[in-house]
């Protein structure tokens, strides 16, 4: 009986084939990756700088996280979820509302400061002047940038219809957390502070402008126009995002 001879496997696509299920494992597989938190690190101090002076404790709003996950809020135990409201507090600072009034002022919160335009206009004229007579392109650029900072604070002024109270420059949200704090305790804190901020932000813009901030900030990408510029710049000069972070410490000696 002859023998049938076997037919050769054609191999020539079997490089094509793998390649396509390769393409196919790189589209349909979610690769886990870490998560993190956007922050714009300060510049540089400048050597000669003399040293600041001290911060007073009212103006410094203290979380510090231990080992545990546990939270010590200005010197209290706090849950995280009570954390966003105690923030709250402490940027409305002394029960002003959202802009005006004067209440009776708590010691344990800072004190805002008006923003009136007299004095503001002043500024800008200082600064236009000099600008005017810089020497330097480095040091025209450098007033031009405060003479911009200066002009927005007056546009500010006249968008909210007039004067309006801001944090003293030394008011920051100060967290730290113990070396063994776990990732994902650090994220939940970072993330009810920020919730604090961006709430504030969105009841001021809505107030004043009728749509939240976040909805300022989605336009202006799209479509940037120089009064969406000058109404997000507004809301951040009534609730700046200060938030300072220290280096973790070694366990148990965040709450010392």
């Amino acid at each position: 009986m002859a023998r049938r001879e076997l037919q050769e496997i054609n191999a020539g696509s079997m490089a094509d084939i793998a390649f396509l299920l390769l393409i196919f494992w790189l589209v349909t597989t979610t690769i886990d990756s870490d998560e993190g938190v956007k922050r714009q690190l300060p510049p540089p101090v400048p050597p000669d700088m003399e040293n600041p002076p001290p911060v007073r404790e009212r103006n410094v709003f203290v979380v510090l996280v231990n080992a545990n996950d546990d939270l010590l809020v200005e010197g209290e135990e706090l849950k995280i979820n009570s954390l966003k409201d105690k923030a709250k507090e402490f940027l409305i600072a002394n029960g002003d509302g959202i802009l005006y009034g004067d209440e009776p002022e708590d010691p344990d919160l800072p004190v805002r400061e008006w923003v009136r335009k007299s004095a503001v206009q002043q500024k800008v004229q200082e600064y236009s002047a000099y600008v005017q007579s810089a020497e330097s392109d480095d040091d025209k650029k450098q007033y031009q940038k405060v003479l911009d900072d200066w002009k927005d604070k007056l546009a500010a002024i006249e968008l909210f219809g007039g004067e309006f109270k801001q944090l003293p420059g030394s008011a920051l949200i100060s967290m730290r957390n113990d070396r063994n704090t776990t990732y994902d305790t650090y994220l939940q804190v970072q993330n009810e502070l920020e919730a604090a901020i961006n709430e504030l932000r969105d009841e001021l813009s809505i107030s004043k402008f009728g749509v939240p901030y976040a909805e300022l900030e989605d336009n202006y990408e799209r479509s940037p126009d120089e009064l969406t510029r000058q109404r997000i710049f507004a809301v951040r000069e009534v609730y700046p995002q200060r938030i300072s972070e220290a280096e973790p410490q070694d366990a148990g000696a965040v709450y010392k």
